[in-house]
């Protein structure tokens, strides 16, 4: 089971800053599973993310609208 973390209703660049120091503890292998909204979160994150060297597994869109962006850490 990934790690979740809820960045829902979190702005830009807090979102990815709390996604990067919770990679960051983790160890290579290991997924998150991050909970974004809509629009610049989701796409900011996932392209940040990637940036940092770590694998987007997946991104879909939840019921309520926002998105789970699951990352494997590298």
């Amino acid at each position: 089971m990934p790690e979740v973390l809820d960045m829902k209703n979190t702005p830009c660049p807090i979102n990815f800053v709390r996604t990067k120091i919770k990679l960051d503890e983790m160890e290579a292998g290991q997924e998150l599973e991050v909970y974004l909204d809509d629009g610049e979160p989701i796409e900011s994150v996932s392209t940040s993310v990637q940036e940092e060297g770590h694998k987007v597994v997946s991104k879909e869109q939840r019921e309520d609208g926002s998105w789970s962006l699951l990352v494997l850490r590298q």
